[in-house]
């Protein structure tokens, strides 16, 4: 039988903490560079004015070499979370735990697989345990699927009141800082970027994702 080698995953942040944190989880023999644990993920989260909710899925946590730049895929491999459409389940079976940027904001503040777990991954599961317990809506807020949630969140993190402003900020956070701040600002001051007090929110969404992330991301939803 041909040996199986695994990928490099001391180099995941927190790869082993999370392993430790989550003994249902183990390694998967990989022979590229990503990193996937699969097994049983287990829970318990609180929510403010809703029920402590304790739960388990089986999942498949696929994480790129990139990461934290990059995010992981994580899919539900159990069926325990309904195909309906009201669940957000991606059309490959990955789960839509919310838009890029936002899980990056998320992740900012602690940069790890431990951190993305916490911040973005057990949210996302309280509330679709939330929903198969107790029927009705999502607890939380919830997002339309695509590119229209994205940008319907994304109006939100920059405070910006139409779509087309939201693309307008994403083309200049793909493009040199200099060359940006000539253009002219997408709040609809009417000044270039870099006269604008809005640059200071490139600055910050700047710090999350390299050049080239922000240009395949708007490449991908034009």
């Amino acid at each position: 039988m041909e040996e199986v080698a695994l990928s490099n995953p001391t180099m995941i942040p927190g790869l082993q903490e999370f392993l430790l944190q989550c003994p249902g989880m183990s390694l998967l023999p990989i022979t590229d560079s990503r990193v996937v644990v699969l097994g049983d993920f287990a829970f318990l989260a609180r929510a403010k004015d809703r029920p402590d909710i304790s739960d388990s899925y089986r999942l498949r946590i696929e994480i790129p070499e990139t990461f934290p730049i990059d995010l992981p895929m994580v899919t539900e491999i159990g069926n325990k979370i309904p195909r309906n459409g009201f669940y957000h389940v991606n059309s490959d079976g990955s789960l839509c735990l919310g838009s890029p940027l936002r899980l990056l904001v998320k992740l900012s503040s602690s940069p790890t697989l431990p951190g993305y777990v916490s911040r973005c991954l057990v949210p996302y599961l309280y509330a679709i345990s939330h929903k198969i317990r107790f029927g009705g809506p999502l607890p939380f807020s919830e997002l339309k699927h695509g590119r229209d949630g994205e940008f319907q969140d994304y109006m939100e993190l920059f405070s910006l009141t139409h779509p087309e402003q939201v693309g307008q900020a994403i083309r200049l956070l793909g493009m040199k800082k200099r060359r940006a701040n000539k253009a002219m600002c997408p709040c609809g001051c009417e000044q270039r970027v870099g006269r604008c007090p809005f640059n200071r929110k490139l600055h910050k969404m700047r710090q999350l994702a390299s050049r080239t992330w922000f240009r395949n991301y708007w490449k991908d939803r034009e």
